[in-house]
């Protein structure tokens, strides 16, 4: 790509990503903090990406979530996840009229653009599997017809990653289909103080909508376009490749199993889209290290003496990404 065509896009994107600051700036009169959540809840709306976080209680995930709903204008269901959910509950199902002497079609609330799936490690298998198909496809099945969901659409699922009595391990398919698992942490000192001046004025209900669903689907066309050196699209392929078979033994003893090529996709995605937000027609290998780890955490499954040695994912994906070399 010549040099006068990436300075066009590059013009192109200051000139379409104002809608990113409209949206911080409209979230921020209701949440205190959390610029990185919703940095990333904004670049999976706009590639059509779901979105796993993970925090403890109390960490603003769901009202955040509301915020982002009421700033894009968009339609917004909540489902909390039990052990006792079903299918159906999820997904719809078919309701028999006696009238008619048929049946009809009562659907389930994940028809919608955006599905809060609070607590969802709670929920058993086959509701899971009714949430892939959805996740995946982009349809759902009942009965005998598929219908196909409203476009766009996006998971958001929360999990708690102290309380593990009554959970269910995601499984590793379902956990590929997340474009990110985003850790939601506590509020720095001077955010804390902030909330409590602030904590009367606190509410999602002042948020005005600054844009549509469909002005940021306009969005994936240019995105799409940032242009990407094919110098760090093999650097995205050895971080993900070092995952799978890394030639460090200090590295590959902590992983059984690494990421497939959906998360080489996803890497490039994330950091076009983070190229997008920081007003550039290209990308850099900071978009790539500053996007990686919310890419890579949850697909990498340790291995136990990464576990023993008291390793977690990040400490790996950091590992990883230390020993590939920049271009």
């Amino acid at each position: 790509m010549e040099f006068a065509e990436i300075e066009n896009i590059t013009q192109r994107v200051k000139n379409e990503n104002s809608f990113v600051d409209l949206i911080k700036n409209e979230i921020s009169s209701a949440i205190v903090g959390q610029e990185k959540l919703i940095e990333r809840i904004i670049i999976s709306f706009m590639t059509g990406g779901h979105i796993l976080l993970e925090g403890l209680p109390g960490l603003a995930k769901t009202l955040t979530i509301r915020a982002f709903v009421k700033a894009v204008n968009t339609d917004f269901m909540r489902i909390q996840f039990t052990p006792d959910l079903l299918p159906a509950d999820l997904t719809g199902t078919q309701i028999y009229n006696p009238k008619d002497l048929d049946f009809f079609i009562r659907k389930g609330p994940i028809f919608t653009n955006i599905l809060l799936a609070d607590e969802i490690n709670r929920a058993p298998a086959k509701v899971q599997s009714a949430l892939l198909q959805a996740m995946e496809e982009k349809q759902v099945t009942i009965g005998d017809t598929t219908f196909s969901l409203p476009e766009p659409f996006m998971v958001l699922a929360t999990e708690n990653p102290i309380e593990q009595e009554g959970t269910y391990p995601l499984p590793e398919a379902q956990l590929d289909r997340f474009f990110m698992k985003v850790l939601v942490d506590y509020p720095t000192t001077e955010e804390e103080i902030e909330i409590l001046q602030r904590f009367k004025d606190i509410s999602v209900d002042k948020i005005k909508s600054v844009v549509s669903p469909q002005d940021i689907k306009a969005k994936h066309e240019l995105i799409e376009s940032i242009y990407i050196n094919e110098k760090l699209l093999k650097y995205i392929v050895s971080i993900v490749s070092e995952t799978r078979n890394s030639s460090r033994k200090d590295i590959k003893k902590f992983i059984d199993y690494g990421a497939s090529p959906r998360a080489s996709i996803s890497l490039m995605k994330a950091a076009r889209s983070m190229a997008f937000i920081r007003g550039r027609g290209f990308v850099t290998p900071d978009d790539i290290k500053e996007i990686g780890a919310d890419v890579l955490r949850h697909r990498i499954i340790l291995s136990y003496e990464a576990e023993a040695d008291g390793r977690n994912a990040d400490d790996i994906v950091k590992l990883i990404f230390d020993s590939v070399e920049v271009p």
